[in-house]
């Protein structure tokens, strides 16, 4: 299935992009997509992701729907 997947912030300095289009298996969940980003673009390893599907933040056990848009999010704290 083919997936849209936008980054935001410090996620797309990270990736070296804004926007980009994957193709994963079927079944996967939200914490392997990250996981898979995180191999293709080394600049997100070691950060804290948050990620949301269809503007909704989820857990990493969430699988994916095919069509579905991903949101990738750094992880802040402010004080």
């Amino acid at each position: 299935m083919i997936l849209r997947v936008l980054f935001f912030g410090a996620a797309a300095d990270s990736a070296g992009t804004r926007e980009a289009q994957v193709e994963v298996a079927e079944g996967l969940t939200a914490g392997e997509l990250v996981e898979s980003l995180k191999a293709k673009h080394p600049g997100l390893a070691g950060q804290k992701l948050l990620i949301a599907v269809d503007q909704e933040y989820v857990a990493a056990s969430t699988p994916l729907e095919p069509g579905c848009e991903i949101a990738i999010f750094t992880a802040v704290s402010g004080g």
